[in-house]
């Protein structure tokens, strides 16, 4: 079958392991999956309107897949997704952003967890799903995920991540439930380097870095060696002043040898002026960047970054509002989502659109549609 050019999507959907009986198979796994994600993009928000979908675009799809079968049912779509594999599907997720994403120079990896509220079974008394996924500022899109249960176990799935991804060279950056020896260690034995944050689950290290930054700071650090950066930031009738400092020697700190290449500690001060109204905070860090405070405040704004993706997920494909409990149906939509996100994402060809405003144009328009998709 000829197919026009589109992207390698389609290609790593096929690898993902069909265990149906082949003789009662009508839709090939690879077709249902492309269905799913196209559908997606073009705002569908359920199994129903997945399968709508495939029944007024037909003909479009069979510019890319055959179906012999004709449209599959909501049914069939909701079944599938609830007994592939899980890890295999995620894999296939982070195998195809490794090809999307290719190296540009210094990168910055995000590590962040999010709950799916959808997926909380309270009659069988199951905690909602817990998605652990890594994000590039560089690229602006999702590399990958992996699942836990409880957020607890963030500190078990963060290794498991970084054991798929393609991290070397890069600066990879986690929130305080991730600062741990292990996976500052599991960072720099894939050819990373790590900033951590640190909070009062750190308790030692905490009030160490506290009390450096309360006696150093009466002297402006003039008594300690260190680098400094400072930025401006103005809108919206507020004005924030960022200063970043990293203090490159770590010896006088009991815990420092414990810490894999532990190059620095790490501290940001925001100062928010809006009318009259100044707030102040101070944020703490291990880094294993021995110097260059610019990239250290890069990767530290990058990892703020990380929360536009999880306020994406809701507002422009509503995650948390998407009820899915059964089996790996939780998991695997997760998966689901991030790519349609990143592809939406990707688009850049309707200016300053909205994502909510992307879906509904490409579900109107598949002119549109095969340019978002043609961008992956």
């Amino acid at each position: 079958m000829s197919r026009p050019p589109l992207s390698h999507l389609h290609g790593y959907l096929n690898s993902v392991t069909d265990k149906r009986q082949a003789k009662k198979v009508i839709h090939k796994l690879g077709d249902l999956l492309f269905i799913a994600v196209v559908a997606t993009i073009a705002n569908a928000g359920c199994w129903e309107e997945v399968s709508d979908f495939a029944r007024t675009r037909l003909e479009w799809l069979r510019k890319y897949i055959e179906l012999p079968g004709g449209a599959p049912s909501h049914d069939t779509f909701e079944r599938v997704f609830k007994w592939i594999d899980g890890k295999q599907f995620e894999r296939c997720f982070i195998l195809w952003m490794r090809e999307i994403c290719k190296e540009k120079g210094f990168r910055v990896i995000a590590i962040d967890g999010k709950t799916m509220r959808g997926s909380r079974d309270r009659a069988l008394d199951k905690t909602p799903l817990h998605i652990v996924s890594a994000w590039t500022s560089e690229n602006n899109m999702v590399l990958g995920q992996v699942k836990t249960e409880e957020k607890s176990n963030e500190i078990t799935a963060i290794p498991l991540l970084l054991e798929l991804l393609d991290v070397k060279g890069a600066v990879v950056t986690i929130d305080a439930m991730g600062t741990q020896k292990d996976i500052a260690t599991k960072i720099c034995e894939r050819g990373a380097d790590y900033i951590l944050s640190v909070k009062k689950n750190q308790l030692t290290i905490y009030e160490d870095i506290e009390t450096l930054v309360q006696e150093e700071s009466k002297t402006n650090y003039s008594d300690i060696k260190h680098e400094h950066y400072k930025t401006l930031d103005k809108g919206h009738g507020r004005i924030e002043v960022r200063e970043y400092w990293l203090f490159p020697e770590v010896s006088w700190a009991s815990w420092a040898a414990e810490w894999k290449n532990l190059g620095a500690i790490g501290v940001v001060k925001r100062r928010i002026t809006k009318g009259d109204i100044v707030t102040e905070e101070m944020a703490y860090y291990i880094t294993s960047l021995k110097s260059n405070v610019q990239q250290f405040a890069t990767g530290v704004r990058s990892h703020w970054g990380v929360e536009s993706m999880h306020w994406s997920l809701d507002v422009v494909l509503n995650e948390d509002k998407r009820t899915v409990r059964k089996d790996n149906g939780a998991q695997n939509l997760a998966v689901l989502k991030r790519m349609a996100l990143n592809i939406i994402r990707a688009d850049n060809t309707f200016e300053k659109a909205s994502g909510p405003r992307k879906r509904f144009r490409a579900c109107l328009d598949n002119s549109y549609l095969e340019t978002v998709l043609s961008n992956m």
